[in-house]
């Protein structure tokens, strides 16, 4: 393609299937490489209102700073402006404990959506081409992906737009040669150390010894999967509304609906990727399926239980340390629960409420200060009605409290002895007897 016929190529594909509107401004990753260079030459030249946006990721010490200066002075050849932030991309996924490719990546999209709320643009252009799709396609199938991951990179996804997917890597050098472009090159991308690199490098030439078109068979593939994928989402919807229900934080899946689905992993996969799950745990929650209750399994967020013939699906709780200490003249609390406190001259005509939200001890028999916490393995107390003591586990299990239902339990304590499971049940060590002449009345408002 000459000049012209790739920028009308990429003005119709914009037109097509990106739709930016003129009147507002485009924000541009311009990195300084040659697919960053082509792409703000080619949207300068159509007319959009551009501001080149760079980020230096200081991890190529001199190069770097390089690319950076380079990328100032190609905003300023074509008028339009420029902005750069430094980031300590090793200090980040450090601290994130994530890969340097994924730190760059989040700074890059973080410090980009901060710049385009600022300006008030529409849109943020990155310059990724049809080569870069491909590369992804095959990166996503070696290790392992769903449909949504075969069919490539999207022009469009959320703020972030992507014009040169219609080009090839060769279509922009040729753009860049013929309108004698310079731009810089970052030694790394030919460094076979990151994956992606190899691909490019290594793999796609040797499909390309075997099939000459690879590039446009695999984007043709890609394509016709992204069609594919819209039925898809359409039948898996339909699906998961049958046999999901939310509950206030909490996701219910029906295992025998799920089990009698055409493909209950498949749709497993689709249920729980949103909560941070891999594909590699489906195997163990398929064989928790016909396993006891009380089994679960975490992701990095949430936690996934069996109960009875559901799975039940919420986000992990992080429990303090904390002790919250109520001393004798303290009448509430609102931390970790709401606690109300109340002091009782009993006679007559006093009547122990029936409310499990309210504990009723004989006043004499407490000692304060009392504490709140979270319950913890090996706490043990008396149940109201009973002499013995029992394990709070083995209460739990008793009463058939989910995972989660236990993850919420806290108890009062009078030195260092329970005296009331919060909205549960109290210790008859404590109870109101025939020779109570004070009660200490406590209310939990949940």
């Amino acid at each position: 393609m000459d000049l012209s016929e790739i920028t009308l190529h990429v003005k119709q594909f914009i037109d097509s299937r990106i739709h930016l509107d003129k009147t507002m401004p485009v924000l541009i990753g311009l990195s300084g490489g040659a697919d960053s260079v082509a792409l703000s030459d080619i949207l300068v030249t159509l007319g959009y209102r551009c501001i080149a946006c760079h980020c230096n990721f200081q991890l190529r010490g001199k190069e770097a700073e390089r690319d950076m200066l380079f990328a100032k002075d190609m905003a300023l050849m074509l008028k339009i402006p420029f902005r750069s932030v430094r980031f300590d991309t090793e200090m980040y996924a450090s601290q994130k404990h994530i890969s340097i490719e994924m730190a760059c990546r989040e700074l890059r999209y973080e410090w980009f959506e901060e710049q385009r709320r600022k300006i008030g643009a529409r849109a943020i252009a990155i310059a990724h081409h049809r080569d870069d799709s491909v590369e992804t396609v095959l990166l996503n199938l070696i290790r392992g992906t769903g449909i949504s991951g075969l069919t490539g990179i999207h022009p469009v996804n959320g703020y972030i737009v992507r014009p040169l997917l219609c080009l090839s890597r060769k279509d922009i050098e040729s753009y860049l040669s013929l309108r004698e472009l310079p731009y810089v090159t970052d030694r790394t991308n030919k460094e076979d150390i990151y994956v992606r690199n190899k691909i490019r490098l290594q793999v796609l030439p040797l499909l390309e010894s075997i099939n000459p078109s690879v590039y446009e068979t695999i984007e043709r593939t890609a394509s016709n999967l992204y069609e594919t994928e819209q039925l898809y989402r359409s039948a898996i919807s339909s699906f998961i509304d049958k046999i999901t229900e939310q509950k206030d934080d909490e996701l219910y899946i029906d295992i025998s609906k799920l089990l009698d689905s055409p493909a209950p992993r498949t749709l497993l996969f689709e249920i729980l990727k949103p909560f941070g799950f891999l594909p590699i745990q489906l195997n163990e929650v398929l064989k928790m399926a016909s396993g006891i209750s009380g089994k679960y399994i975490l992701s990095g967020t949430h936690i996934l239980l069996k109960d009875r013939d559901l799975f039940i699906v919420k986000e992990k709780t992080v429990y303090k340390d904390d002790v919250t200490v109520i001393s004798e003249n303290v009448l509430e609390i609102s931390y970790p629960v709401r606690l109300k406190i109340f002091r009782v001259n009993r006679t007559s005509e006093y009547k122990i409420p029936r409310d499990t939200n309210v504990a009723v001890f004989d006043a004499d028999k407490i000692k304060f200060p009392l504490t709140v916490r979270h319950w913890k393995e090996g706490d043990r107390f008396i149940p109201f009605g009973m002499k013995g003591s029992r394990k709070l586990s083995d209460y739990f299990r008793d009463k058939k409290f989910t995972l989660y239902q236990k993850q919420e339990v806290y108890v009062l304590l009078s030195k260092d002895e329970i005296i009331w499971i919060i909205g549960e049940r109290t210790s008859d060590k404590f109870r109101v007897d025939g020779k109570t002449t004070r009660v200490l009345e406590i209310k939990c408002e949940k």
